[in-house]
């Protein structure tokens, strides 16, 4: 049966292996974190790279950090094999997954080259990758840049209409009101939401208090449910 699995993956050009929440196999860049294989939009989490249209600086000159993101992003992907494991979706559809190569952390190779900065959620490993690439001087970090998400709310005219022609946004989101400070949970190690699959292979978080907090075994922890639920978790039903 393993073995049967094994080769229908490699028979695929994208398959979906054993567990629903694994994609293999080629893709394409679109820009510097963000990936298409065969139809399936993949946005890399833990990173945001520049945009393709975003410019920096370097030795005084401005410097196209963008076309140079995407430009890393497809040298390391190359015409390689990926696997990638889905843990959500983004606000314009897109799935959020973790994507190695047979080499790399997609992801992390991008952050430890400097063409890409850590998010807060993002694994321990990528923030370590953000040292290598300050302490080296690599990518962004050999000059002066402005995070991609700041410069996106600089530039709205040219990001916004690229967002809606790519994934056909039926209409413009409106930005909420303040939302009402949200509740955190943490404990004297930091965060405090335990999330694991369950023995249905479903994404689940448990809140402490809960009837199997303390048997939990946490393979990701969040400090707000929020963001356990941004990641592609539900909460346990006790």
């Amino acid at each position: 049966m393993l073995k049967s699995r094994i080769l229908a993956v490699l028979a695929a050009t994208v398959s979906i292996p054993a567990q629903a929440n694994i994609i293999a196999g080629p893709a394409s860049v679109i820009d510097g974190d963000t990936l298409d294989m065969t139809g399936t939009r993949i946005r890399l989490f833990g990173i945001d790279a520049p945009e393709s249209a975003q410019s920096c600086t370097r030795e005084g000159q401005p410097w196209a950090c963008g076309e140079e993101a995407t430009a890393n992003l497809r040298e390391i992907v190359a015409s390689q094999q990926l696997d990638c494991r889905a843990l959500g979706t983004d606000a314009y559809g897109r799935t959020l997954a973790m994507c190695r190569t047979p080499v790399f952390d997609v992801g992390q190779e991008m952050v430890r080259r400097g063409m890409a900065v850590a998010s807060r959620d993002a694994p321990a490993e990528y923030e370590a990758a953000t040292q290598i690439a300050q302490r080296m001087r690599f990518g962004l970090w050999r000059g002066e840049f402005q995070r991609p998400d700041e410069w996106r709310a600089a530039n709205p005219q040219a990001t916004a209409p690229l967002a809606q022609a790519e994934f056909r946004i039926a209409s413009p989101r409106v930005a909420p009101s303040r939302p009402a400070p949200e509740r955190r949970y943490t404990n004297a190690f930091g965060c405090a939401i335990k999330g694991n699959h369950s023995r249905h292979g479903d994404f689940i978080y448990h809140l402490p208090g809960q009837r199997y907090y303390d048997e939990t075994r946490p393979e990701a922890l969040f400090c707000t449910e929020r963001e356990a639920q941004a990641a592609g978790f539900r909460r346990a039903k006790e």
